[in-house]
């Protein structure tokens, strides 16, 4: 049964993850006027509590202290976690979810992984949909490109589009959504991971304003400089959230019956770069300035002087 979008306005919205993406769509779905409900595991923590809170209650959000209580109050579940933990968040909200309440797994994983997910919630009485965002969320916010998929996308989509989405459906055939969003980003995460190694190195070799211009003559609709600058910044901010996506895109390519060569390169890639950021190579996380470099010199200098200073430091 297709859910009335008049109505969705109407709706609790719990949201399983308040890291950057659950703060965003918080933000926008209060804009609307929608009930907020919130859970994370940092909450847990005192170190980590204190910016959730003082988030929360800037924007009306009422925080809850289990997956199965948010779930158990919410109509509507959307899972924004790390790609590793699509399966255990499904796992643990399904003994809360209400009968017929949606559960909107937007995590990076695989096609195996989001059916898992979905066997949980359909048998506790939910209606799971996969949800494969399909760019970086902070331009768009809550109106990012997003396909739908599983048999209630088509139920859930007029609803997502009242309460401020942009939703598509993919397909009624649970795996599409996620497949496509996957086998897309073999590419994307790949190319980040592809401009840290190359540009650092021509940079170590003196040769990055010629690497640069042959890569502009080739395709010259990339600004290289700025592009570049941004996947710096986004990695190594992001990096560890990244490189566990990619194992589920590795995931993926197994699934296809390939081995992963390009998406394992790419994934302990961006982990080295969030080790280093987790070790304070690039400032101090959480403070003003971190991974805002506006020229991907200053970042690839730095990795630099490390390994330059580490020469044993594996790579």
């Amino acid at each position: 049964m297709q859910a009335d979008p008049a109505l969705a306005t109407t709706w609790q919205v719990g949201i399983v993850g308040y890291g950057e993406v659950g703060r965003i769509l918080a933000e926008d779905l209060r804009a609307h006027g929608v009930a907020v409900l919130a859970f994370d595991l940092k909450l847990a923590d005192a170190a980590t509590r204190g910016p959730l809170v003082d988030h929360a209650q800037a924007h009306g959000v009422s925080l809850v202290d289990s997956h199965a209580g948010l779930a158990a109050q919410a109509d509507l579940i959307l899972s924004a976690v790390t790609a590793s933990q699509a399966v255990p968040v499904a796992q643990a909200c399904a003994p809360g979810v209400r009968a017929g309440a949606f559960f909107l797994d937007l995590n990076s994983a695989s096609p195996g992984a989001k059916q898992r997910a979905a066997a949980l919630i359909d048998a506790a009485g939910g209606r799971y949909v996969e949800g494969a965002v399909m760019t970086s969320i902070p331009p768009y916010r809550i109106r990012v490109p997003l396909l739908l998929g599983g048999a209630s996308a088509e139920a859930l989509q007029p609803a997502l589009a009242a309460l401020g989405f942009a939703p598509q459906v993919s397909s009624t055939t649970l795996g599409v959504a996620s497949a496509t969003k996957m086998c897309r980003s073999v590419m994307i995460k790949g190319l980040e991971a592809m401009v840290i190694e190359s540009f650092t190195a021509a940079r170590f070799h003196g040769v990055e304003d010629a690497v640069i211009a042959s890569l502009h003559e080739t395709f010259p609709g990339i600004d290289w400089e700025k592009q570049a600058s941004y996947f710096f910044q986004r990695v190594i901010e992001h990096g560890r959230r990244r490189s566990e996506e990619v194992h589920e895109v590795a995931e993926t390519v197994r699934e296809a019956g390939l081995t992963p060569w390009s998406a394992s390169g790419t994934a302990d890639r961006q982990a080295w770069v969030a080790d280093l950021a987790d070790a304070g190579l690039f400032g101090q996380k959480g403070q003003p300035g971190f991974a805002r470099s506006t020229d991907w010199r200053t970042e690839a200098d730095r990795i630099l002087r490390h390994v330059g200073d580490a020469p044993t430091t594996k790579d």
